[in-house]
C-alpha cells in the first residue's frame, strides 16, 4: 500500500512512540489513514469530566495537563504520549479533563479502531491497562494528598522506589538490553558495572540513538547509553528531584543510596505527587526564550515562599526550593548566553558559592558566583568567558538577584580563572593563611557546581578536602572567624540591636544567626574532609564522627532550624505586605514564643561557639 508523503511522516512518527513501535509495518500502515489530525489552540480543553469521548488522542506536537474532576494534576502529556484510554477502557463519561497548555496538534483514534488494535496485539492493549491503572492510582494519591501541597514538599524519594531496578551489563549489547526491557516490562535500564552505575539506558534512547540512527542490535550498549547520569539521593526531596528533571529535560532518575543504586524514579512518578508552584516555575523557566521571560518566571518566587510558610513547610524545605529555583534561573541564563555567544572553546565549570552553594537560600540573596575554566585556555578564549559572565550575571539581576556588594561574581576576573589558578589560590588560603583573607574568602569553602564540566568543580573539591584537614593554622583562624560572630543576644538576654542606620533597632537574623551556625558547621566539615555543604548535614557529619556530641548536634540542628524559620516568616510577611524582604527583623514584630525561643536557639549557638574557640584555641592566635 502506497502512502503519500504526509501519511508516511505520521506512520514513522507513530512507530517511534510506545505502544505504537511495537506495531508490525503493516499494521502501521493500515492504521495511519483512520486517524484524524486536530488542531488545539492552549488553553483549549480536549477532553472534560462528566462528557462522553470516544478517541484516543496521541500529542503530535504541544504539551496537555489532565486532571481529575477537583482540579488536581494526575499527569502531563508531551510529544508521543496518549491519552482517552483510561475512558475507553474504563466506560464513559470521562472522570479526566485533559486541557492543551501549548498549541497542540493531536493524532485522534476512534473507539472501535482502538478496540480493533487492543484485540488484535496483546502487547498494545496490555500498554494501556497498564497506563489507566497508574493514572488512577495517581488520581487517588493526589485526592489524599492535603490540598496545601505538602506532599511534593514532605515525600522523600526513598519512599517512590517500590522496587529494585533492573539492569544490565554495560558489557551488553543493544538487542540483549532491549530483551531485557521486554522481559520486565519496564521502560529504562541501568548499566551496571559491577557494583557501579556506569549509564542509563531508555525507550527513547534505543528509538532515537539505535532504530533511527541505522545502527543494529549487535551495537555495544556502551555506546549508546547515557553514561554517569545525573542521579537523586534516597533522602532528597521529591520536589528537588522534579525541578532536577524539568530543568534538565530527562525522564528517568537513577536512586541512589551512597553508592548503590537502589530504584529508578520517572516524570510520572513525581507528578503523580501532586501540583507544586516550584515545579511550574522551574518548568517556566526552562522554555524561555529570553532573559526577560526568565526575570517574570522568577518573580513569581516570593509569592512561593509566603505560600509555603502559610503551609508550616520547614525553614530547611524552603531553602531548598528557593535554591532549586534559583538554580533553574542560572542554568537558563547560562544556555541563553552559550546560545548568543556560541559554544564556549574549552570546557568550563560555573559555581555558585555561599547560601545556594549550600542549599539554603533565602530571599532577599544577591549573586555569589565564580567560574572555573580548564587549564587549556588560551589568552584569546578569556575574552568569551568575560563577556559569558557580564551576560549572565547582569541578566541575573534582572531576575532579582542583585550584585554582590563584595563583588564575588564571575565578572571579577580573580574569580574567573582557571583549575590550575583556582587550585593555586585555594593552597594559599590553605598554607599560608592570613586572618582577614580567611574571613572574606570563608564563601568560596562553600561551593557547588551548577552547570558546565563538574569534573573541574571536582578536582578543585578533592584538593580541599584532602588538605584541609591538615591544614591547622587555617582551621584556627576560621575558627576564630566564626566564634567571633556571635549571636544577637546580650549578657542578660536581652536582644543586640542595631545602633544606627537603615535598620537601627532591628536584629540582624542573617549574620549572627543563621551565619553563626553555618560558620561553625563549615569549620567541623573542613576538619574532618566532608563531601557536605549544607549546614545540617554538615552537623550530622560532625556528629557521626563524634567530634560533636549528639545532643550538642540535635540542639544545635534545632536551633538552625528554628532561627531559619523566623527569617523566613519575616520575609514572607514583607512580601505579603509588599516590601522588599530583607534580614533585619524588629522585636515588636515578634511574638512572645518567638522571642522566647530565639534567646535560647542563640544561647544554643553562643555554647557550641565556645565549645569551638576552646577546640581551636582560637584566643591564642595572632
Amino acid at each position: 500500500m502506497a502512502l503519500d508523503v504526509e501519511l508516511a511522516e505520521i506512520r514513522d512518527f507513530l512507530a517511534a512512540q510506545e505502544p505504537f513501535a511495537d506495531l508490525p509495518q503493516e499494521a502501521l500502515t493500515r492504521l495511519v489513514p483512520r486517524l484524524t489530525v486536530e488542531y488545539h489552540r492552549r488553553g483549549t480543553a480536549i477532553m472534560t469530566p462528566g462528557r462522553d469521548s470516544v478517541h484516543l488522542y496521541v500529542v503530535r506536537s504541544g504539551a496537555v495537563d489532565m486532571r481529575d474532576a477537583i482540579g488536581t494534576l494526575v499527569d502531563r502529556g508531551e510529544v508521543g504520549d496518549c491519552f482517552g484510554s483510561t475512558t475507553l477502557l474504563g466506560g464513559n463519561p470521562s472522570t479526566f479533563s485533559v486541557v492543551a497548555i501549548e498549541d497542540t496538534l493531536t493524532l485522534a483514534m476512534g473507539a472501535a479502531t482502538f478496540a480493533e488494535l487492543c484485540n488484535d496485539h496483546r502487547e498494545f492493549g496490555e500498554f494501556f491497562d497498564a497506563q489507566r491503572t497508574r493514572r488512577m492510582a495517581g488520581a487517588v494519591a493526589a485526592k489524599q494528598a492535603s490540598a496545601s501541597g505538602s506532599a511534593i514538599l514532605k515525600t522523600r524519594m526513598s519512599e517512590l522506589a517500590r522496587k529494585a531496578p533492573i539492569t544490565v551489563s554495560v558489557r551488553a549489547n543493544v538487542r540483549e538490553a532491549a530483551q531485557v526491557m521486554s522481559d520486565a516490562g519496564v521502560s529504562s535500564l541501568l548499566v551496571m558495572d559491577g557494583e557501579r552505575l556506569a549509564g542509563i539506558i531508555t525507550d527513547r534512547d534505543l528509538r532515537n540513538r539505535v532504530l533511527a540512527a541505522g545502527r543494529d542490535g549487535t551495537t555495544p550498549l556502551a555506546e549508546v547509553m547515557s553514561a554517569n547520569p545525573v542521579t537523586a539521593r534516597a533522602d532528597g526531596l521529591a520536589f528537588e528531584a522534579m525541578l532536577e528533571m524539568v530543568a534538565r529535560n530527562i525522564h528517568h532518575l537513577p536512586l541512589m543510596d551512597g553508592d548503590r543504586a537502589i530504584g529508578v524514579v520517572t516524570t510520572t512518578d513525581l507528578m503523580r505527587l501532586e501540583q507544586a508552584n516550584p515545579v511550574y516555575i522551574a518548568g517556566d523557566i526552562a522554555k524561555q526564550k529570553d532573559s526577560a521571560g526568565v526575570a517574570a518566571a522568577a518573580a513569581r518566587l516570593p509569592r512561593v515562599v509566603e505560600s509555603l510558610v502559610a503551609q508550616d513547610a520547614s525553614a530547611a524545605d524552603m531553602g531548598r526550593i528557593v535554591t532549586s529555583v534559583g538554580d533553574a534561573v542560572e542554568r537558563r541564563l547560562i544556555a541563553l548566553a552559550e546560545e548568543r555567544l556560541g559554544a564556549p572553546p574549552v570546557p568550563y565549570c560555573w559555581v555558585t558559592l555561599g547560601s545556594r552553594a549550600r542549599m539554603e537560600q533565602a530571599l532577599a540573596a544577591d549573586q555569589d558566583n565564580a567560574l572555573i575554566i580548564d587549564d587549556a585556555a588560551q589568552p584569546a578564549d578569556l575574552d568569551y568567558f568575560a563577556q559569558f559572565a557580564e551576560l549572565v550575571t547582569g541578566w541575573l539581576v534582572e531576575a532579582g538577584y542583585p550584585r554582590c556588594p563584595g563583588d564575588v561574581m564571575a565578572t571579577n576576573p580573580k574569580w574567573r580563572i582557571t583549575l590550575r589558578e583556582w587550585k593555586h589560590v585555594f593552597g594559599e588560603w590553605l598554607n599560608a593563611p592570613v586572618p582577614d583573607a580567611i574571613l572574606r574568602a570563608s564563601i568560596f569553602f562553600d561551593m557547588r557546581p551548577v552547570a558546565g564540566d563538574a569534573q573541574l568543580y571536582a578536582e578543585l573539591d578533592d584538593l580541599v578536602r584532602s588538605q584541609a584537614p591538615s591544614s591547622k593554622r587555617f582551621l584556627s583562624h576560621l575558627a576564630g572567624a566564626a566564634v567571633a560572630n556571635e549571636p544577637p543576644v546580650g549578657f542578660f538576654r536581652g536582644f543586640v540591636l542595631e545602633k544606627e542606620g537603615e535598620h537601627a533597632h532591628t536584629l540582624d537574623i542573617k549574620r549572627g544567626g543563621v551565619g553563626a551556625v553555618v560558620d561553625l558547621a563549615r569549620v567541623h566539615a573542613l576538619a574532618l574532609g566532608l563531601p557536605a555543604r549544607n549546614t545540617d548535614e554538615r552537623i550530622a557529619g560532625a556528629v557521626a564522627a563524634k567530634v560533636m556530641g549528639a545532643a550538642r548536634g540535635a540542639d544545635l540542628r534545632d536551633a538552625f532550624e528554628f532561627i531559619s524559620y523566623v527569617r523566613m516568616s519575616h520575609q514572607a510577611a514583607q512580601v505579603k505586605a509588599g516590601t522588599p524582604p530583607d534580614n533585619h527583623i524588629s522585636p515588636d514584630e515578634l511574638s512572645s514564643f518567638d522571642k522566647r525561643h530565639l534567646r535560647e536557639a542563640f544561647g544554643i549557638v553562643r555554647s557550641a561557639q565556645s565549645t569551638l574557640g576552646t577546640v581551636y584555641g582560637t584566643g591564642k592566635l595572632g
